[in-house]
């Protein structure tokens, strides 16, 4: 080969080298990548999932979410539509009813028109027919009708008792979430005041101005508060589990609720709360429907003494053949009236002992509705009062609040100029966290009192 072409040859290919070398070489730090040169395999930053926004729950709609999960409101929802469905079956028994049979008697010859068997009018006895039923006065029929009436009303009193049942545990849950998240919000502030006291005992000792014994309590006191953070952390998720089992059919849901627990909440007059307590309280509604119930039971019971009317009606076919006139033109369409008047004769007793059985449960329904309306007044004047207690606390609870937090802040200033010890300022860093929480405690039992007022006066 040629020297000149050798030569130019290995020039290309020094080249071709170069370029592939340039074109993969990596960037020099403080340069620009150009944009061509990103994958486009790299996520961006809007492709990125975006967390799921927890979704805020208030108080009425937490209520509105339980009633889809609560299982003793749901049995008792079916429980009332059973009732329901028995009223309504007990007041089609006292209107007429309509039915249609269609019969064919085949029977064996034996050379005559009636066959084998003399009671059939044929060997071939053909029976359409449209019959209509009534009861013209049955005294049982109309007392079951009532009685219906008023174990549906009773069933629905009932299904109001499970309702209130479920507000009573929602709300108890709801605002256990609450205190639950500001225990946690306490302890968050608990932990920066240990933290700060921790860094002034530091630089004093470096300074020479305390001895290492106070660095090591604070150190103590910041640990403790730690703990007790995790702690309150892990009482706030343990608060959210338990709610959301209530609300949500997947408990993963992520959820917050708001914060409506405030003092400045009115508390009604006793006597208001008393009237709409009497005009929509379950358990006493329940109760007199039990007794007019089992007043219908006795009228049941004494009608089973008096005798029956039923009247029926029938129209149709009964002929040899299937047809409306018959081979000698005989009409075989027809009709036919029959009444019948039951009288009850004997039974052994059994129908008088129905109706000592019905008076006794009348008796027994009427000692639950004396003991339903007394309990009622009985829960009206606890809730009262737990509600005033917890109104007339909260003042005394804030200034103590307010007190700990000032004996704090001079504690510390006395710390800070050598008056006082790291003991005193540990005291009343555990004084203020404790005031904290029990005035956060009290505004929440003042409000779970209102809400159980509003249970027992009907205000969900």
């Amino acid at each position: 080969m040629n020297r000149p072409i050798l030569i130019i040859s290995l020039l290309l290919v020094a080249l071709r080298m170069g370029t592939t070398a340039q074109v993969t070489a990596p960037a020099l730090p403080g340069t620009k990548v150009p944009v061509e040169s990103i994958s486009s395999n790299v996520p961006s930053e809007a492709q990125s999932p975006q967390p799921e926004q927890p979704l805020v729950v208030d108080l009425t709609s937490a209520l509105q979410r339980a009633r889809h999960y609560y299982q003793d409101f749901l049995s008792a929802g079916i429980a009332s539509a059973l009732a329901r469905e028995d009223r309504i079956q007990a007041k089609a028994a006292l209107l007429p009813s309509l039915s249609a049979f269609s019969q064919f008697l085949y029977t064996e010859g034996n050379g005559t028109p009636s066959g084998v068997f003399v009671a059939n009018d044929g060997v071939h006895v053909y029976s359409e027919q449209a019959v209509v039923h009534t009861e013209v006065f049955s005294f049982v029929r109309r007392a079951e009708y009532q009685r219906a009436q008023w174990a549906e009303a009773a069933a629905k009193a009932r299904q109001d008792i499970a309702a209130r049942g479920l507000i009573s545990t929602v709300v108890q849950n709801y605002y256990g979430v609450i205190i639950a998240r500001r225990r946690e919000e306490n302890a968050r502030r608990t932990l920066d005041e240990a933290r700060a006291f921790l860094d002034i005992t530091e630089k004093q000792e470096r300074g020479g101005e305390v001895a290492r014994a106070d660095v090591v309590k604070a150190k103590l006191q910041f640990q403790q508060r730690d703990r007790d953070l995790l702690d309150a952390v892990t009482n706030t998720r343990k608060a959210h589990l338990a709610l959301g089992v209530l609300l949500f059919a997947d408990i993963t849901q992520p959820f917050t609720v708001s914060d409506d627990a405030r003092p400045d909440q009115a508390l009604p007059p006793m006597t208001e709360i008393r009237l709409r307590a009497q005009d929509s309280n379950p358990d006493t509604r329940m109760a007199e429907a039990g007794v007019r119930q089992a007043e219908k039971e006795i009228s049941a019971a004494h009608a089973a003494f008096l005798p029956t009317l039923s009247v029926d009606y029938f129209f149709g076919i009964n002929a040899n053949v299937l047809a409306v006139r018959g081979p000698d033109d005989r009409q075989n369409l027809g009709s036919v009236a029959q009444g019948t008047l039951n009288f009850p004769v004997f039974s052994w007793g059994a129908t008088r002992s129905k109706l000592r059985q019905a008076q006794l449960q009348k008796k027994q329904a009427e000692l639950e509705l004396a003991f339903a309306q007394r309990t009622l007044s009985s829960n009206l004047n606890l809730s009262y009062l737990e509600a005033q207690a917890a109104k007339e606390q909260l003042d005394s609870l804030r200034n103590s609040m307010e007190l700990s937090g000032e004996s704090l802040r001079l504690t510390t200033l006395r710390y800070r100029a050598g008056e006082a010890t790291a003991l005193e300022v540990v005291d009343a860093q555990s004084t203020l966290a404790q005031a904290r929480d029990a005035y956060d405690a009290g505004v929440v039992r003042y409000r779970v009192a209102l809400a159980s007022l509003q249970t027992l006066a009907g205000g969900f």
